[in-house]
């Protein structure tokens, strides 16, 4: 098991950066310099990379879920019953999207298929790393994650700040 001190400089670091990312004003931002500020001191080889305890990635999962699940209201189930057309078109869209950039990519730039197909689509860094292990490149699958997840994270909250603020589209 890895020494106390190598988490704990993970844990504050990724802390650290997150909690100054709130200063943004951006509401997902948060999760995204903790991103960064654990990646760059695992990028860093002056740490040894982390290993965490064995089940600590699925505590941590399940306390995400449970957080994102509590936002799930009664008032939700009403929303998805009356947009589950938009639901179905935009998840059919987005999987073959992701199966159409990956092979474009893949071919076009040369990257391994497997990569491309499995990096491209837009879903969690953990959910297709693990797919990725699978195949033997959940490494190189997670970082394709982590940079999509970190851009989006940063730049779509500010895009939608400013379509709102000035009038092109209707917050609702």
């Amino acid at each position: 098991m890895q020494s106390l001190t190598t988490l704990l400089i993970y844990m504050l670091t990724g802390s650290a950066i997150g909690v100054m990312a709130l200063l943004t004003g951006i509401s997902a931002v948060p999760l995204a310099g903790a991103l960064i500020g654990a990646g760059i001191v695992s990028m860093s080889d002056q740490i040894e990379i982390a290993k965490w305890p064995t089940g600590t990635k699925t505590i941590l999962q399940i306390a995400i879920g449970t957080v994102i699940g509590t936002g799930l209201t009664a008032e939700s189930l009403k929303q998805l019953q009356m947009l589950w057309k938009p639901t179905m078109v935009i998840t059919l869209t987005l999987v073959l999207t992701g199966i159409v950039v990956g092979l474009w990519s893949s071919r076009l730039l040369g990257g391994d298929p497997v990569i491309s197909l499995l990096g491209a689509p837009p879903s969690g860094i953990s959910g297709m790393g693990l797919v990725g292990a699978e195949f033997g490149v959940g490494v190189a699958v997670a970082a394709l994650h982590a940079v999509r997840l970190i851009t989006v994270l940063i730049i779509l909250p500010v895009i939608v700040k400013l379509l709102t603020s000035s009038g092109l589209m209707n917050a609702q």
